[in-house]
């Protein structure tokens, strides 16, 4: 299957337990899979880092402490490949896509952004998925040296305007208010 020009790129970024993959997921139930597919850049890189590995690369998707265990060591490993191509991972997971509306879950360095503002300049439009500290610890999160300290989780902590920022604490009606925006351009831009 051969990759479609998309119409519009949401370039999501936030903290280790922000967020991210409920408040797009939400963005893509209501959408529908026929107009938006979610791209996450840490698929490709966790399939590649098991095969090396001889590990299991269903256990380093999920949330658990199998990917925590090595979550260290797939960053520096990641790093490595991002230094010799920095858009590795950007071009495995867009292969493919070929839905109007494009997701990009889990960016997480300014070459990440980088690479997708140079091929889609005119599409892309980036979303910080913000939350507090006490919501990200009431979700599992427990800062680990290493990582929560570590480009993939700084990288673009600053330098970066984000085009629009959501606010994730677990108040459902203002969530609400803030996806309507980014649903609206998405169902616009689709057409």
């Amino acid at each position: 299957m051969e990759t479609q020009q998309p119409k519009l790129v949401l370039l999501f970024s936030g903290k280790r337990k922000s967020g991210k993959d409920y408040v797009t997921g939400l963005i893509q139930d209501r959408l529908g899979p026929h107009l938006c597919c979610i791209l996450r850049l840490s698929a490709p890189l966790k399939a590649q880092y098991a095969q090396d590995h001889g590990l299991d690369y269903e256990q380093l998707l999920s949330a658990g402490q199998y990917k925590e265990t090595y979550r260290a060591d797939m960053i520096q490993w990641g790093e490595s490949k991002r230094q010799q191509d920095p858009g590795f991972f950007c071009r495995l997971a867009s292969r493919g896509a070929v839905q109007p509306v494009w997701i990009v879950s889990d960016c997480r360095r300014m070459s990440d952004l980088q690479w997708f503002w140079k091929e889609y300049p005119q599409q892309c439009l980036s979303v910080r998925v913000e939350a507090s500290e006490q919501s990200r610890v009431q979700r599992g999160w427990r800062f680990t040296a290493g990582v929560d300290d570590a480009e993939s989780e700084c990288g673009l902590d600053q330098g970066v305007n984000f085009d629009c920022t959501i606010s994730n604490d677990g108040d459902a009606t203002l969530l609400e208010g803030q996806l309507e925006r980014l649903l609206s351009l998405a169902r616009e831009k689709s057409q």
